[in-house]
């Protein structure tokens, strides 16, 4: 019990690490295990930089005995680059999502790789994520997965873990 309450706080001060870097942005997606002091890092990340100075920066936190970097770093291209900016403009953009635009880490994200697109985060209602989810329709993206959760899911598979 001892345990998973250190992993918890440990829990909490990664992620504080990871929104807190200031080149994390809403084209990134980073998401963690830890068990017993070992935390493991997944997701995409736009730049090499990111990769390294996020694990550095985990690797800081007190508790933390191993860092698993697993994070990808997304392919360069111009193309994907476009599309991100695009779909961030008319997900933001849409007066639906104006207060998660405000917030100083949006928790919508926008992941491109070689046209195929992935959106990661927390959202209010179902109906946001639907709405989220018909905004990414662009020319040039050939594939969309929506991962994106409701409050409510993300509660219960904390509550879970």
């Amino acid at each position: 019990m001892a345990a998973d309450r250190k992993d918890l706080q440990v829990a909490r001060d990664v992620s504080r690490q990871v929104l807190t870097y200031s080149q994390f942005s809403i084209f990134d997606a980073v998401h963690m295990q830890i068990d017993d002091g070992v935390v493991t890092l997944t997701g995409k990340v736009t730049m090499p930089f990111k990769k390294t100075d996020l694990q550095k920066r985990v690797a800081k936190v007190d508790g933390v005995s191993r860092v698993v970097n697993r994070l990808e770093v997304l392919p360069v291209s111009n193309w994907d680059d476009q599309l991100r900016y695009r779909i961030a403009r008319a997900i933001y953009g849409n007066a639906n999502f104006w207060n998660y635009a405000a917030s100083a880490n949006p928790p919508i994200h926008i992941i491109v790789e070689r046209g195929r697109v992935t959106l990661t985060g927390v959202v209010q209602s179902e109906v946001e994520r639907m709405l989220a989810r018909s905004l990414v329709n662009q020319d040039g993206v050939f594939s969309v997965t929506n991962k994106l959760q409701t409050v409510a899911e993300a509660r219960d598979q904390l509550e879970r873990s």
